[in-house]
């Protein structure tokens, strides 16, 4: 986990100084800008704080070993359904949601009713049909 480390440390690192030179450059007038500016850099250094509690827990991965070979980060990644429709009628129902919020509200039910379609869809695409189990 040290790249994530370095990166969200990073993160923080560079949200604290445009933190500071906004603040300077506004003369410290506008409150909302530098806060938020700060609260971006905490956010990056907790999770780097996090990452850094949690990698010492943990054993050392494949990716952290300079000398590691492919083959050591090998193995199942998961079981994913090859040629789903589900996602794009799960986009679209969100899609919806978003266009009925902006819009009108008839739109976004229809997409919460088409969105719960599309989740159970989706969930038991493996009990029936080409690729049932």
């Amino acid at each position: 986990m040290k790249v994530e480390i370095v990166f969200f440390a990073g993160i923080g690192v560079f949200f604290v100084a445009v933190g500071l030179l906004y603040g300077f450059w506004t003369g410290w007038v506008e409150p909302v800008g530098w806060v938020a500016l700060h609260l971006c850099g905490g956010l990056g250094f907790m999770i780097a704080f996090f990452l850094w509690a949690a990698g010492r827990k943990l054993p050392a991965r494949p990716e952290d070993n300079p000398h590691g070979e492919i083959e050591d980060q090998e193995g199942a990644y998961g079981a994913f359904a090859p040629y789903s429709w589900w996602p794009l009628w799960l986009s679209l129902a969100g899609a919806l949601v978003f266009l009925g919020v902006a819009m009108a509200y008839w739109i976004a039910a229809l997409g919460a009713v088409v969105g719960v379609w599309a989740v159970i869809g989706w969930t038991f695409e493996y009990y029936k049909g080409e690729f049932a189990h």
